[in-house]
């Protein structure tokens, strides 16, 4: 049998699931990149809810993400609040309405029929596997990594709970459970 390219399993990947998008967006009339920023909204931290994180995340102009946060906080999906320390940085936050339209327009169905289908140990196995390739496909993109905060190098358990070591800003169990633009590996 013939070894399938790393390159082609993660293509194949990513087109089953921005085909499973591109149903879930039509049936609620969104585009996929409304969906995206409000999944990716829904998952980050205080450091990574602005409109610059969001545009490196997602690997788009400033002008496209501006233009799509316009129309998504016309629509009352999100909130934008000024920085109250710095008053050039703009915060992004989900609404009611925005969350209630990811969960159901979340394209879930497919990943939970691919886990059931695969053994416990088999999918730790390749989860594994794809955060390697992930990772390397990050590093060779000079991307940031934007994983989990307490995965983070700088991540610090204190007495009074969690610290950004990197900022020295204390951080809630919420925020330390979410992505980070930030996050660095060690």
């Amino acid at each position: 049998m013939q070894k399938i390219a790393v390159f082609d399993v993660v293509e194949r990947i990513s087109a089953l699931i921005r085909s499973e998008e591109r149903k879930k967006c039509t049936e609620y009339g969104l585009q996929s990149v409304h969906l995206q920023i409000l999944d990716y909204l829904a998952r980050c931290n205080k450091y990574s809810d602005t409109p610059a994180a969001l545009t490196n995340y997602l690997g788009m102009t400033r002008g496209t993400v501006s233009q799509t946060l316009l129309l998504l906080e016309k629509k009352g999906f999100i909130k934008k609040t000024t920085d109250t320390s710095d008053r050039r940085v703009v915060h992004l936050s989900l609404l009611a309405e925005g969350n209630a339209l990811l969960e159901k327009a979340k394209p879930c169905d497919l990943f939970q029929h691919a886990t059931d289908l695969l053994k416990q140990n088999e999918l730790t196995q390749y989860n594994d596997a794809l955060v390697t390739v992930l990772t390397a496909l990050q590093k060779s993109n000079k991307s940031h990594t934007f994983g989990l905060c307490k995965s983070c190098r700088y991540y610090t358990l204190i007495s009074e709970g969690y610290l950004c070591g990197l900022t020295r800003e204390t951080l809630s169990e919420q925020d330390s459970e979410k992505i980070c633009q930030e996050h660095t590996v060690s």
